[in-house]
């Protein structure tokens, strides 16, 4: 008769304790929460302020296809550098040669150029507020302090210190939520027109809806989450809570995303809908300019928490896209790369990257600079670099010399080339658009 392996043989290895699990989960989070938020840029805020002040909450049913799209997006990305131990450029690179590799890195450099100028902008936009209640802010001061703290901040820590500083410039993002309850929104309309999608069929409608799709996901959140994936040491082994900061990540920024809408909504929307005949609608052009209008709208808290959130959102970004850039350089190009490495150890990553900051602070501070061209063209960029950047992943992920057992399965690949496709022709849509009624932008 057979004796009966031990109990524990037979259960096989034990599980790990839930403290451990916890443990294991917090080690691993971070790169897909952080660059899911970085992607609530200026230009992200603006379309979303822009969204709810022209046409109310008929957009915020949008933002749940969003929210998988930029699921899919970043999982992919995410799964390819805990599988591989490479970065996008370096995948990029290998697989399909030098001179694609160039392209893709032309574009991006350019595009990412205009981008950071955007974001440094944010901080101009916000500086009006904080003058008017703090009294000793302007936008000068503003701006070279905010270049100041983003290059010393990443330059003097390591990953974990940094890691930990973006962590903080999440939480602040906070404010959106606070604002939008605020300004005491209908919250039986809110949630109808959340899940009852409400058409407009006019042009302004589209081209707007082309953009709340578009600022959801941008070539650079690509090349970050998966260098940072890398930098942070994350392997296949750690990949099912890498998978859950995905996730986590894309939910709460479109969650944010969801109260800017609301709280435009609620006031400059409903304001403009209730104009007594004859009298002035209140026009926003800028994110700085609907903080402007919340306060007699929502008095002046709900109007500091909007500013304060973008004057944090602007920051946050101007840290993270120059490192984008700087990440995809050096891995093209073979150079040392990462925040874990001192500066004599990747003279060309850091000396990009502040290059990179004081273009973009620059420009900014430099009088009648054609900052509305610089921002223009930078998203015409953009919208020709990313349906290329999603495809090239999806080619990339579907390789099994590449990723082995970790690629795609049908329904993924379904999900995600119907991805590629509705984001790639609102893209191409919105970017012909934005070239045939921009001449101005470039004059």
């Amino acid at each position: 008769m057979e004796t009966q392996p031990p109990a524990a043989q037979r259960l096989g290895p034990p599980r790990p304790s839930r403290w451990r699990t916890l443990l294991m989960f917090f080690s691993v989070i971070g790169p897909g929460i952080i660059t899911a938020n970085a992607d609530n840029d200026v230009g992200g805020i603006q379309t979303y302020s822009l969204a709810g002040a022209q046409f109310g909450y008929s957009m915020l049913w949008l933002l749940i296809p969003v929210t998988l799209a930029l699921i899919v997006t970043q999982e992919m990305c995410a799964r390819m550098g805990a599988v591989t131990g490479k970065g996008l450029a370096d995948l990029i690179r290998e697989n399909f040669g030098v001179r694609v590799t160039f392209f893709v890195l032309l574009l991006f450099v350019l595009g990412d150029l205009g981008n950071t100028a955007a974001e440094f902008a944010g901080v101009a936009y916000a500086a009006p507020i904080f003058t008017q209640y703090a009294g000793f802010l302007n936008k000068y001061v503003l701006v070279v302090a905010a270049a100041a703290f983003v290059f010393t901040m990443v330059t003097r820590g390591n990953y974990k210190v940094v890691e930990k500083i973006f962590f903080a410039f999440c939480t602040v993002y906070l404010a959106y939520v606070i604002s939008g309850f605020l300004v005491h929104p209908p919250w039986h309309e809110v949630l109808a027109q959340t899940f009852i999608p409400r058409f407009k069929p006019t042009q302004a409608y589209l081209l707007t809806a082309i953009g709340v799709i578009g600022t959801t996901i941008s070539p650079w959140m690509q090349f970050y989450i998966q260098s940072a994936v890398v930098e942070k040491g994350i392997r296949v082994k750690d990949y099912p809570f890498s998978r859950i900061d995905v996730i986590t990540g894309a939910i709460i920024t479109d969650v944010i995303a969801y109260f800017i809408i609301v709280s435009c909504a609620a006031t400059i929307f409903v304001a403009n809908a209730h104009l007594a005949p004859g009298a002035k609608p209140l026009d926003v052009e800028n994110a700085g300019d609907v903080a402007t209008a919340l306060a007699p709208l929502a008095g002046k808290y709900a109007a500091l928490l909007f500013a304060l959130g973008l004057l944090n959102a602007a920051v946050f970004t101007a840290s993270i896209l120059p490192l984008s850039t700087a990440y995809y350089v050096c891995e093209a190009f073979g150079f040392e790369s990462g925040v874990q490495r001192r500066f004599r150890e990747a003279p060309v990553f850091y000396s990009l990257y502040l290059a990179l900051i004081v273009f973009g602070g620059g420009v900014v501070l430099i009088p009648g600079a054609p900052l509305v061209a610089i921002i223009f063209y930078s998203q015409v960029l953009n919208g020709v670099l990313l349906p290329v950047v999603l495809v090239l992943m999806i080619l990339l992920i579907n390789r099994p010399r590449l990723m082995g057992a970790y690629v795609n399965n049908w329904a993924f690949n379904a999900i995600a080339w119907a991805t590629v496709v509705i984001v790639g022709a609102l893209t191409v849509v919105s970017t012909i658009q934005t070239i045939f009624s921009g001449n101005s932008a470039g004059g």
